[in-house]
């Protein structure tokens, strides 16, 4: 207590020698550490100062400050001490007490316990051991189902029921892999069950080889039914699209007498594709590699397989022509992309869009190529016609599973002219043989199929009304033969066309149509007449031939268009001139070149005639007698041959010329006079033959009658110049252009001026000079004066 009296004592003393700034510091410190605030401040101050005692100082004093106020606490506090310990020296007491009490309880709790605790031990022993025989129990029981799963994995795969005994293993790895308490069968496990993985994957990879192997034999088979199928749909739509043709023929001839049906489509031998392949050796081994976990590599594999068998399929054996191997060419392909097609729908994921969209560019690329190839080689129509076909059914069965085809139908398309051109070259060799082979006579037929097949199928015929049998055509052999190679050309080019994704192609089929026709048979035609025809009947059958293929090219043209899928009508619009035009103007000028030869021999009697007579003749001339003769000759058998129209060009033809030699005949320097009388004789000639031209009534039209008059009005018109009292009237332009168009004013001026009076006979001016001029002939002389001018 003293010492504390001493320290407070000391403390102000210390306070009161201190300057001010050391009590400042002093409070300023003293209420820092009163408010526990960081003392770091004043610790740095203080050294940096230099006086780290003077803050050591500081502390003291503060620590002694607080101690006096310790002591006061301390005494406040010393009785209550005293108390506690008085109170705890009694406890004392109790607990010696309590603790002899324990040590009693604890010596008969052990004596009581003693036993209790020698069976629990024994009953804890006892536990273990059920435990252990438990664990064990439940280890065979694990081990006994483990051998059950291996035992029934090894009969699946032995069954290869490869997808149940990879469960099995599953199984085991998920279930009883970690819970097996052999460690030698875990080891086995360990090393077994990759091992059986692997040979599972290797047994399904040998599976799905085989049916790669497999699958390409069945592709081809696949690919050859289907496009059967596509040709069998398209002869069907043929057949019904040639009913059609018939009903409308039918209609168009006659609306009565219809006959309707229903017709039962026949479906038996058209299986469903999908039956006649098997995918589930792909699906098998696909699934296994999804259970293995390797669906991405079997993927891969897969296309990259398929794709190389592909590649494969695409060529072309150098040793077979493509004629003989197009078709298993192009099945192979065909049914390649079907299965392709059938894997992308129904197999998951295994093979992409995208993946099928790349090989059928690959093949398409592919079959352009070889197609491209073998086309330039070609050098026959049929050929190429033949592929074309199979190409475009190809297309047909294709494009139904969704695959475009236009590529290769622009192939086929581009080349449409080197086909024609060689179906041209065909047709011009087979028309030269026909041609070549005829004999220029009429055709006989015995029965009505031989009328039927070679005039009703080119509907050449005249009258509906089927004729007594046998029949005499008035056409040779060469008109039907002729029509088939046109109409198998015409069949051709539309089958070439069609199905090429072109829908209106009948103006390409009449371009060519129009080429075999004005160019190859017309021209086949005039070689024909320039070189073979001979004689009058031949010109005669020529000339009816060409008569009737007039007929057959309007069949032609409306065959087709039934073919091409037109309307009739607008064929007729498209329609242009008769394209053998050249050819039957030829025919007929060969004929009427034949006759003028044969009227020029017996025009030469024409020589014969008393150009000088003194009185006029009561009959016809020599010569007029021989040519009607022939004309009448020649009528019965033209009639019978050739029809109307061509008969009547022809006479009219041979008329002309018979005019023209008699205006030749007063023109030439043969006849240097002649006389009324002579003229009168000429009239009477004309007027037979005018006659014979009036006589053709019952065969022609009026209006052909009176073009066959006038035929001959050139002579007409000079003889009745030369007998008119007023020739003068020629000048008459008017008159002219009436009765006297068809004269050149030059032979009106020769032949007026050799007309001879009789007054002009020999000597007769000598007994005549008081003879008074006629008026005819004044009116004749100023006619040539006037003529004369003129020229």
């Amino acid at each position: 207590m003293q010492t504390a009296k001493s320290r407070r004592k000391v403390a102000p003393a210390s306070a009161e020698n201190g300057d001010s700034g050391d009590k400042l510091d002093q409070i300023l410190l003293s209420a820092a550490v009163a408010n526990g605030e960081d003392l770091g401040p004043f610790i740095r101050k203080a050294f940096a100062s230099g006086k780290p005692e003077t803050l050591v100082h500081h502390l003291r004093h503060f620590s002694r400050s607080k101690e006096s106020e310790i002591e006061d606490v301390c005494k406040a506090h010393y009785q209550d001490f005293i108390l506690a310990v008085d109170d705890l020296r009694s406890l004392l007491s109790d607990v010696d007490s309590l603790k002899s009490s324990l040590s009693n309880s604890n010596s008969q709790l052990q004596s009581v316990a003693g036993p209790l605790l020698t069976s629990l031990d024994s009953f804890i022993e006892a536990k273990n051991k059920c435990q252990n025989i438990n664990l064990a129990i439940n280890s065979s029981k694990i081990c006994v189902e483990l051998m059950e799963l291996c035992s029934r994995a090894n009969v699946h795969i032995k069954e290869q029921n490869f997808y149940m005994a990879l469960k099995c293993l599953e199984m085991i790895e998920s279930e009883y892999f970690s819970e097996t308490p052999s460690s030698t069968m875990r080891r086995m496990l360990e090393t077994k069950i990759p091992a059986i993985r692997s040979h599972i994957e290797r047994l399904i990879n040998k599976e799905f080889g085989d049916w790669l192997v497999d699958i390409r034999l069945v592709s081809r088979n696949l690919g050859q039914m289907a496009i059967g199928q596509a040709s069998a749909s398209r002869q069907r739509e043929e057949e019904m699209r040639m009913k059609q043709r018939q009903a409308e023929e039918q209609s168009r001839l006659s609306s009565r007498d219809c006959i309707y049906a229903l017709e039962e489509e026949d479906d038996e031998g058209f299986a469903e594709i999908g039956e006649e392949f098997d995918l589930t050796p792909l699906y098998r081994a696909y699934h296994i590699h999804q259970t293995l976990g390797l669906e991405d590599r079997f993927k891969q594999y897969y296309f990259e397989n398929r794709k190389l068998q592909l590649t494969s399929d695409f060529q072309v054996s150098s040793m077979t022509p493509f004629l003989e191997s197009h078709q298993t060419f192009f099945a192979q392909i065909a049914g390649f992309f079907i299965v392709e097609d059938r894997v992308l729908r129904t197999g998951g994921q295994l093979i992409s869009k995208m993946e099928v969209e790349s090989l059928w560019d690959t093949a398409v690329s592919k079959m352009c190529s070889v197609l491209e190839d073998q086309f330039s080689r070609m050098q026959t129509a049929n050929h190429l016609l033949l592929i074309k076909d199979y190409v475009s059914l190809l297309g047909v069965t294709l494009r139904g599973y969704g695959y475009p085809v236009a590529q290769l139908l622009d192939v086929l398309s581009k080349h449409r002219d080197k086909y024609h051109e060689l179906l041209l070259s065909d047709c011009r060799k087979q028309i030269s043989e026909v041609l070549q082979a005829d004999r220029f006579e009429n055709m006989y037929m015995r029965k009505e199929y031989e009328y039927s097949m070679n005039v009703l199928s080119f509907q050449i015929q005249t009258s509906d009304i089927m004729p007594a049998f046998p029949y005499v055509a008035p056409f040779s052999s060469t008109v039907p033969d002729c029509c088939r190679i046109v109409r198998s050309f015409i069949e051709d080019s539309v089958s070439f066309m069609s199905y090429g994704g072109q829908l209106d192609f009948y103006d390409v089929v009449k371009k060519y149509l129009d080429r075999l026709l004005s160019d190859v048979l017309d021209g086949a035609l005039l070689k024909l007449i320039s070189t073979s025809i001979h004689g009058v009947n031949q010109a005669m059958i020529v000339a009816a031939n060409m008569s009737v293929l007039e007929r057959a090219c309007d069949f032609f043209f409306r065959h087709a268009a039934q073919l091409s899928g037109i309307p009739l009508r607008m064929a007729e619009r498209s329609r242009r001139k008769f394209p053998l035009n050249k050819a039957r103007d030829a025919a007929e000028e060969m004929l009427s070149g034949l006759l003028k030869k044969k009227v020029d021999g017996f025009m030469t009697l024409i020589e014969n005639v008393n150009w000088l007579a003194d009185e006029p003749p009561q009959l016809e001339n020599e010569y007029v007698n021989e040519v009607s003769i022939f004309l009448e000759t020649l009528l019965s058998t033209a009639q019978q041959i050739l029809p109307s129209q061509v008969l009547r060009r022809v006479l009219q033809d041979v008329l002309s010329h018979i005019s023209e030699l008699i205006i030749g005949a007063l023109y030439g320097e043969t006849v240097k006079r002649f006389t009324l009388n002579a003229i009168m004789g000429l009239d009477i000639d004309i007027k037979s033959l005018e006659t014979f031209a009036e006589n053709q009534a019952s065969l022609l039209p009026e209006a052909d009658t009176n073009q066959l008059k006038n035929a001959l009005a050139g002579a007409r018109q000079m003889v009745n110049l030369l007998l008119s009292n007023h020739p003068e009237n020629f000048l008459n332009p008017v008159i002219r252009e009436r009765s006297y168009n068809a004269l050149d004013y030059r032979k009106v001026v020769t032949i007026s001026e050799k007309l001879r009076e009789p007054s002009e006979r020999l000597f007769g001016t000598f007994g005549s000079r008081n003879y008074k001029q006629n008026p005819k002939k004044k009116s004749l002389d100023s006619l040539i004066k006037r003529l004369k001018d003129v020229n």
